[in-house]
């Protein structure tokens, strides 16, 4: 059977085609970054204090001192959860005494919110913290709606990529864009907590397989020379851009459910898609299916005003076709011997910190001084030369030294935040968006790095334990922002240290750059981890330039 780059090596690399399809599948990524990120407003957390019946009996005087105050981030402010017992205020004021002067507020006993909250409407209208409470002791709830997200998205990327291989890219891809945008609309009327979360949690299984199965079928669609350029600057900086459409419908949207419906409604935008977008022939061929194929690689020419060679499939690849037996791998051949297992478990903190630090900063953006819908702008605007820096750094420079200075260089300055004086706060908002720029960049690495390390039989299996790793790693991380309910520095300190440290463990990995694939595991178990590449992997080819594989996620 001839390769596929033969047969269609006619098309050209670049013809109106494949920018067609390029720019169609990237597009298709947009409402990924709403959803992905829509958390940071739905889930925002308005100022509050304690409601104060109007019943209460109390002067306007005493009214006005019945929350206490108390110290946090160094600044003293009203109880967000306590208040003075009403009861005892009522006979203080009914007896003329003055909070202050005739009475040590001090020394009065408090009460937890009985009579509910009162929330600013400076920042937010309305989110579902307001509407159901999510604060003090419910306050857990608000991290736990973005992790079961996550678990959404950990479930959706196990099941995306064998429901594609089962019956198509297309199908799926559009199967998961109706599951996001439908359960999405569906949330809008959640009537609980409880409701909107498990909504929530389909909505991750989606978003996250939307990506996979459109990054798969942009993979399979484009040649070599544009699927580097695909996987960078197609589906990551698209995902920006529908980052940063996000704080923009945020800014003129205060309430939740408005807010929810304007992001699910450029989902609808994908309908058409499905008459221009085609099947993947890689697919189609691979399951014997070669006239469909051929009608797709035919309209293709068609579309580059290609002429198509008379034959595409003669009879004898169609008849001898059959898939060969190979070597059946399994997740523990990924620990067979202690170079491969050694490679494996620091692959896995590898994108487990690093997510933790991507996704940490990222929904940490509202609790940065100034606005939270700038700060959430630049938050994504700063990805989009992130993904260039690491396109241009992958065609030219060592995987292992590109992915550790930056993650070096994002941990460093976030660590360094805790050192800013509090009147600084512009240089504190400087440094979180100059870690996401290292963070970013070194995480749109991983995926290149991760491919080329490990051998053909078990390279998706390696891909899938790690993204794994990953989707664990952002399962967790609003717990890290959550850190910063005791300590506003906290969430830096401990996500720039382990950013730092799993930056300088990554130069222990094998460097892969310019190197050819290995294909069995004898080539790869002749790797150490502790030398360099080129003396070790015994598998260079100092003819070629180097080359890049980009496969599922």
């Amino acid at each position: 059977m001839r390769d596929y780059e033969e047969v269609t090596a006619f098309l050209g690399k670049w013809g109106r085609f494949q920018r067609l399809v390029f720019f169609l599948l990237s597009a298709s990524i947009i409402p990924n970054g709403f959803n992905g990120m829509s958390a940071v407003f739905l889930a925002g957390t308005p100022e509050h204090r304690c409601a104060v019946p109007p019943g209460a009996n109390l002067s306007e005087e005493w009214r006005n001192a019945s929350i206490p105050l108390e110290l946090r981030g160094g600044v003293t402010e009203p109880s967000r959860c306590r208040r003075y017992r009403l009861a005892v205020l009522a006979n203080l004021s009914a007896l003329g005494l003055r909070p202050g002067s005739d009475v040590q507020l001090a020394e009065l006993e408090q009460e937890p919110c009985l009579d509910g909250w009162e929330y600013s409407r400076d920042v937010y209208r309305s989110t579902i913290v307001s509407e159901w409470n999510l604060v003090c002791e419910d306050d857990w709830k608000v991290p736990l709606t973005t992790s079961l997200f996550f678990v959404g998205v950990l479930i959706g990327s196990f099941i995306s990529g064998q429901l594609s291989d089962r019956f198509g890219r297309k199908s799926i891809l559009f199967l998961t864009m109706a599951v996001q945008t439908g359960f999405s609309f569906l949330q809008i009327f959640s009537t609980s907590w409880e409701m909107f979360t498990v909504l929530f949690l389909i909505v991750g299984m989606g978003q996250i397989s939307n990506y996979v199965v459109a990054f798969i079928l942009g993979t399979e669609i484009l040649g070599k020379s544009v699927r580097i350029l695909f996987s960078t600057l197609g589906v990551c900086v698209f995902f920006a851009i529908g980052y940063m459409l996000l704080p923009l419908f945020a800014y003129f949207i205060r309430d939740w459910r408005m807010l929810l419906l304007a992001l699910t409604l450029p989902g609808l935008l994908c309908v058409p898609l499905w008459w221009i977008i085609p099947e993947s022939p890689r697919w189609l061929i691979s399951q014997g299916r070669y006239k469909e194929a051929e009608v797709i690689i035919r309209k293709a020419a068609k579309i580059n005003n290609t002429p198509a060679p008379a034959m595409l499939f003669d009879a004898a690849e169609m008849q001898d076709s059959k898939p060969q037996q190979q070597q059946k791998a399994i997740l523990l051949d990924l620990f067979r011997s202690r170079n491969i297992a050694t490679i494996t478990i620091m692959s896995l903190l590898l994108w487990f910190f690093t997510s933790v630090g991507y996704f940490g900063l990222s929904l940490n953006t509202p609790n940065l001084h100034g606005d939270a819908y700038i700060n959430c702008f630049l938050s994504a605007v700063i990805e989009v030369p992130a993904y260039i820096i690491a396109w241009l750094l992958l065609r030219s420079l060592p995987r292992r030294y590109s992915i550790s200075g930056t993650l070096v260089l994002g941990g460093g300055v976030v660590l360094f935040i805790n050192l800013v004086p509090t009147d600084l706060n512009v240089l504190s908002v400087c440094l979180v968006m100059l870690g996401k720029f290292g963070i970013t960049a070194a995480f749109s690495m991983l995926y290149v790095f991760n491919v080329e390390l490990y051998p053909t039989l078990v390279r998706n299996m390696a891909v899938g334990a790690t993204s794994t790793a990953s989707r664990l790693g952002s399962i967790i991380a609003p717990y890290f922002v959550y850190l910063g309910a005791y300590d506003r520095y906290l969430p830096y300190i401990v996500m720039g240290s382990l950013t730092v440290l799993i930056g300088i463990l990554t130069l222990f990995l094998p460097e892969s750059y310019g190197s050819a694939l290995p294909e069995s595991f004898e080539q790869m178990m002749k790797v150490k981890c502790f030398r360099n590449g080129q003396q070790t992997t015994g598998i260079r080819n100092s003819k070629e330039s180097p080359k890049t594989l980009i496969t599922t996620l």
